[in-house]
């Protein structure tokens, strides 16, 4: 009796720059509340969850809260845009992000690091990264 070995090729990897450069444009950018949820639908699982540095945040709905919260917490210039391509295989992929108000300075810098499931989000770990020393 033989063993098989499933061989997973490149062609068969998720788009993962296309994918979470679209959640940083289509969800985390958007600021009106019904295009940001048919993003949600698009790009993540049913039920995905998103972890935070201090939460835990589960369902589309409750990460289209956060999103919103954020963008009218920061103003309405406030964008995040990526650094750089994703890289990703074997269903994780990760995103360098930076943060802040347009034409202003940088505020906050991260990473977004993904678990990719049929060709969508299920998990997203939002890591940000420390200020700089003073």
């Amino acid at each position: 009796m033989s063993e098989e070995k499933a061989v997973v090729r490149a062609g068969d990897e998720p788009d993962y720059d296309r994918l979470l450069r679209e959640n940083l444009a289509r969800v985390f950018n958007e600021r009106d509340g019904a295009l940001r949820a048919s993003a949600l639908a698009d790009l993540f699982v049913d039920d995905p969850v998103m972890f935070e540095p201090a939460d835990v945040v589960r369902g589309r709905a409750a990460i289209a809260e956060v999103a919103g919260r954020l963008l009218e917490q920061f103003g309405p210039t406030f964008r995040f845009t990526p650094v750089g391509s994703a890289v990703g295989h074997h269903g994780l992929g990760t995103l360098l992000w930076q943060a802040g108000p347009a034409g202003g300075p940088v505020a906050i810098t991260g990473t977004d690091a993904a678990e990719i499931v049929d060709g969508r989000i299920a998990r997203l770990w939002v890591l940000l990264d420390p200020p700089p020393a003073a």
